[in-house]
């Protein structure tokens, strides 16, 4: 494979995992000014249906058709993809610290093995088995931390819960739609599937939206929301999908363990979260459990080795 390549996908990856890691104590902060949840996942899927309407409308690299069929995949796709994922996390960061809902992404890749194995039948080896033994534990540790915690700052369950909720619907749209995201450009899967996402938010939000009293809002609220839109929602998909590309997704996976540490090194910067020991454990044992999932072998490496030891 293509070195220049390979470290391109890699630095996309890291790129993506930071900016979505800095995204949480922003967002926090924006809401925190008033930005309701449900009114900051209304901006980032309108914001990136445009974004992403724009682009391909400008870059000619991506004018394709897509087959009737797959426009109403795209559209089941947006329902676990972003609608449930982005309402259900942004939502849950509304009610709970930054630090958690960072910690909770890193249940992801565990949920897409479970799935994996029921859908589309990987193996499941000891290695995942312990992995999600100890990922289980991390996040239980977590929501008790968060359950017993009386300081906003620290956590809340329900947020906690929202937010691993949107992790169970990422990964249903990962397993179900893969080939889906596979077969058209970056572009093309984006701006569909974030239409889709604004016809089916907007009409429940806009009433809200609408009353929201912008002229107070600040420079600094308006920056935060800014990036969310343009770097967490635009940027972020755009460079994870190039990532996607050209890494297995057991690599694509690691890369998870960068969200947690930017969100909670510029949470404890910006004064807006307190770290526990518990959940220093509850990072380490729920990392740990992701690390050796994504090391364990899937369905065609073991069919690799199998041909390799017939011969």
């Amino acid at each position: 494979m293509n070195n220049k390549k390979v470290i391109i996908a890699h630095l996309s990856m890291l790129m993506a995992s930071a900016g979505w890691g800095l995204m949480a104590p922003l967002g926090k902060q924006a809401m925190a000014a008033g930005v309701a949840g449900i009114d900051l996942v209304s901006f980032r899927v309108a914001g990136g249906m445009v974004l992403f309407w724009l682009t391909s409308l400008l870059w000619r690299g991506c004018h394709e058709t897509v087959a009737k069929y797959d426009l109403l995949l795209f559209f089941f796709a947006s329902i676990f993809g972003l609608v449930c994922n982005q309402c259900c996390y942004t939502i849950g960061l509304s009610i709970t610290s930054p630090i958690n809902a960072s910690i909770v992404v890193t249940s992801m890749p565990i949920f897409t093995m479970i799935l994996a194995a029921i859908v589309l039948r990987e193996p499941i080896t000891s290695k995942k088995v312990l992995g999600i033994f100890f990922g289980c534990i991390g996040a239980i540790m977590l929501i008790i931390t968060s359950a017993s915690a009386m300081n906003a700052k620290v956590g809340n369950i329900k947020g906690d819960l929202l937010c691993l909720f949107a992790q169970l619907s990422f990964a249903l749209y990962l397993t179900l739609f893969g080939k889906l995201i596979k077969r058209y450009h970056v572009i093309t899967v984006n701006k569909w599937m974030f239409t889709y996402a604004t016809l089916l938010i907007i009409p429940f939000s806009f009433n809200h939206v609408i009353q929201l009293p912008f002229s107070t809002f600040s420079t600094t609220v308006w920056t935060e929301v800014a990036y969310v839109v343009i770097v967490g929602t635009f940027l972020c998909y755009i460079l994870t999908m190039v990532g996607q590309k050209t890494l297995r997704p057991t690599v694509v996976s690691i890369y998870n363990y960068v969200q947690p540490i930017v969100s909670v090194t510029a949470s404890l910067l910006m004064g807006i979260g307190i770290f526990k020991w518990g959940q220093g454990i509850a990072v380490v044992l729920v990392c740990f459990g992701v690390w050796l999932v994504t090391k364990s072998k899937s369905r065609a490496d073991l069919e690799r080795t199998t041909q390799t030891t017939k011969k």
